[in-house]
C-alpha cells in the first residue's frame, strides 16, 4: 500500500469510528451539561481528572448520574456538597476499563472550571474532559490506561490534540486530580508522543 493509500485508509476508519463528534465504541449517555464551543475554537487539549463519588467509592452509577443531573443529593452526606451542581465530562472510564461519553466532543463539556492552559484560559473553550473512576493520588488500573490509550489515539486522528494535561495543571492550586498516582510517563510510552505534549515528565 503507497502512502496516500495509507493516509486514505486511516483517514476512513478515524471517520467510522466518529458520528458527530460521538465516538462509536464509547457507551453514549448524552448529558444536558454542555453548550457550544466559541467560533473559532481549535480543540488541541485534552484534560484528565479523577472521580470517584463518594470518594473513594467505584462501580456504582454514581458518577453517570452526576453528569445527567440525576444523582440523589440524599443518598449519600458527602453530595450535599455537591446539591445543585451541573457538570460534565466528555468521557468517563471505569476501574474496569468501561468507556461512557456525555457530551459530543464538537460541543463544550462543563469539567474544567476556572482554568488556564499553554497561555489560554477558559480551557472549556478548547479542550476535551476524560474523566478516570479513581481518588486523587491514588493509583489507576492497567485497563483504564488501556482504555485511555486507545480513546487518545481516536481523538488524535480526529482533532488537532497537541496537549495532554491534568485538571491539576490547568488549575494548580485548586484542583489536584489526577494526581501523583497517575503516570504519564506510562501513557506517553503508550502514545508514543513527545514530552512537550505533556505538563510533566518522568
Amino acid at each position: 500500500m503507497t502512502l496516500p493509500e495509507q493516509a486514505t485508509a486511516a483517514l476512513l476508519g478515524a471517520q467510522t469510528e466518529w458520528q458527530g463528534g460521538w465516538y462509536r465504541p464509547a457507551r453514549a449517555l448524552p448529558s444536558p451539561n454542555f453548550g457550544p464551543r466559541p467560533a473559532g475554537a481549535g480543540i488541541d487539549l485534552v484534560v484528565l481528572h479523577s472521580i470517584s463519588l463518594p470518594p473513594g467509592e467505584f462501580g456504582n452509577g454514581h458518577v453517570q448520574q452526576l453528569f445527567t443531573n440525576q444523582l440523589d443529593w440524599d443518598a449519600h452526606p458527602y453530595f450535599q456538597g455537591l446539591r445543585g451542581l451541573q457538570v460534565s465530562a466528555h468521557f468517563f472510564i471505569s476501574r474496569a476499563g468501561e468507556l461512557w461519553q456525555f457530551v459530543g466532543c464538537d460541543d463544550r463539556a462543563w469539567h474544567a472550571g476556572a482554568s488556564a492552559y499553554r497561555g489560554r484560559s477558559q480551557c472549556n473553550d478548547d479542550s476535551i474532559g476524560i474523566e478516570l473512576e479513581g481518588l486523587e493520588g491514588c493509583t489507576f488500573e492497567t485497563c483504564q490506561y488501556d482504555t485511555l490509550a486507545r480513546l487518545c489515539g481516536a481523538l488524535l486522528e480526529a482533532y488537532p490534540i497537541a496537549h495532554i494535561a491534568g485538571h491539576e495543571h490547568i488549575a494548580p492550586g485548586r484542583k489536584l486530580d489526577p494526581g501523583s498516582g497517575f503516570d504519564w510517563q506510562r501513557l506517553q510510552a503508550l502514545l508514543k508522543l513527545p514530552e512537550t505534549s505533556f505538563p510533566v515528565s518522568g
